[in-house]
């Protein structure tokens, strides 16, 4: 993982000797940034991948002036593929928040300031307050002197990293909400965020009938606003005809509105003019799939999905067609990739993800299930790893569930091929002997990258495909 969210002594010319020092308390404002001594810290924005150079604060966990404790969630961040919920490695008190709920901020630029005791709160409030510079900014390059750039993090290192920092990522799993469970139980407080509950009061929604999706059940902003929304549906018009007159065409859309890129659709628009630099081409191949049809519906009661059929029989073909797997990166060389991940597009809310199906050609077809069906539920929850969308070396892209027979996919970057997959349709076919009968078949068009795949690499990765697919015997094993 890249570097993690931090904090530290600053000025830092030697933390062992501030360390020494704790009674003293020197503060100061320097281009823009509070710089506080003593037993105050600055938490960073962390880099929670390789490609994330800002994230957005989706919600705070805490409020200001409450006692933290190791481990514990502070803040959930959106990154340019996952919300994730972060948490501080060190005891003491939230004493600023420098950077609101739906605040973007740089990585490595504060977005709040912790104290490790009550004293020192209002001295820290006073001296943020005397910053005229926001670290909220887009376009913001500034960054601080442990968070310079956003490099992978071996996992052997992430331990000198945590020892450096103070905020690191909680383990996978533990942000994701559950859209059943209300934040107030059994006639608990209400577990809110402080921006959902100025929110609501401006909206006038009762936070106790509201399903918090948050972290734990804890309601955020947008929770708030979908609750106000569902509530102004509700609401009866002066008569039915000015309710459809009224009404958007599609739910949550105004038309004649401009909407700025969410931090995914940031980073796909990126990814996509890189994409335009790498020299392409694209071979399309009919595939009957009548055994693998009738395979599906015989093992589909036991969780095998067609996603898992699909990805498994790409990476016995690919096996046997490395070139296929390669990919290039610097334009001057390429490498044979040593294991075979199958990256899956997957649509959710607001953007594109590809959660990677690590080492498909060794998984057993039941194993692979499961696993998609885990990474598919993270995603949507964006509550993927880094590892788990980040590490594809062979993209499947499906649009048949929607009826569509044939597209064209674009290369994602750092891979050397994609495949689009169509509908599996009854087709009016002739065999070899002449006779006219219906098979199934599926049309597939794979885009690659031409400065190490030819056309004859893609031919041949096709014809195994086409002949697994075609007698899926081995797809179980």
């Amino acid at each position: 993982m890249a570097h993690l969210l931090h904090t530290t002594f600053l000025p830092s010319s030697s933390s062992c000797a501030i360390l020494r020092r704790p009674q003293t308390r020197i503060f100061r404002v320097s281009r823009g940034r509070v710089r506080v001594d003593a037993k105050i810290r600055e938490i960073f924005m962390p880099a929670l991948s390789s490609t994330m150079t800002e994230g957005k604060i989706v919600s705070w966990v805490k409020s200001e002036g409450e006692k933290l404790a190791k481990g514990e969630s502070v803040v959930v961040v959106e990154s340019d593929k996952a919300d994730m919920d972060v948490e501080t490695f060190y005891d003491g008190y939230l004493a600023k928040i420098m950077v609101d709920e739906g605040g973007v901020a740089a990585v490595g630029s504060a977005i709040a300031l912790l104290a490790e005791s009550e004293d020192e709160i209002a001295e820290a409030q006073a001296k943020a307050a005397a910053t005229t510079a926001s670290p909220v900014s887009s376009s913001s390059s500034s960054s601080t002197e442990t968070l310079s750039t956003a490099t992978p993090v071996d996992p052997p290192q992430q331990e000198k990293v945590k020892a450096a920092g103070t905020v690191v990522p909680a383990a996978a799993g533990t942000a994701v909400g559950s859209a059943a469970h209300p934040a107030s139980e059994g006639g608990k407080r209400i577990v809110a965020s402080p921006y959902a509950k100025k929110l609501a009061k401006e909206l006038k929604v009762e936070l106790g009938r509201v399903v918090g999706t948050g972290p734990m059940g804890r309601i955020v902003a947008k929770d708030v606003e979908a609750a106000a929304s569902t509530a102004a549906t509700a609401t009866p018009s002066a008569s039915p005809a000015a309710v459809v007159a009224s009404s958007p065409p599609a739910a949550g859309v105004e038309l004649g509105s401009t909407v700025p890129f969410t931090t995914m659709q940031s980073a796909v628009s990126r990814n996509m003019l890189e994409s335009l630099s790498v020299p392409t081409f694209r071979v399309g191949y009919t595939i009957t799939t009548n055994e693998l049809d009738a395979l599906y519906k015989k093992i589909k009661s036991k969780g095998v999905t067609m996603t898992a059929l699909l990805a498994k029989a790409t990476a016995l073909a690919l096996v046997k067609h490395p070139v296929v797997n390669s990919s290039c990166r610097d334009g001057n060389s390429f490498t044979y990739n040593s294991s075979i991940n199958i990256a899956v597009a997957v649509a959710i809310d607001g953007g594109l993800i590809t959660p990677v199906l690590q080492d498909a050609d060794k998984a057993d077809i039941y194993s692979l299930s499961r696993k998609w069906k885990e990474l598919v539920d993270k995603a949507r929850a964006k509550q993927l790893q880094p590892h788990e969308y980040n590490t594809g070396t062979f993209t499947l892209s499906n649009l048949g569930m929607f009826g569509v027979d044939r597209f064209d996919a674009i290369l994602p970057p750092g891979t050397g091929a994609i495949m689009a997959v169509g509908a599996s349709q009854p087709s009016v076919v002739a065999s070899k002997d002449g006779r006219i009968g219906m098979k199934n078949q599926m049309q597939v068009n794979v885009t690659a990258d031409h400065r190490v795949i030819y056309g004859a690499d893609l031919a041949q990765f096709l014809q195994t495909l086409a002949k697994i697919i075609e007698d899926p015997k081995d797809l179980t094993f």
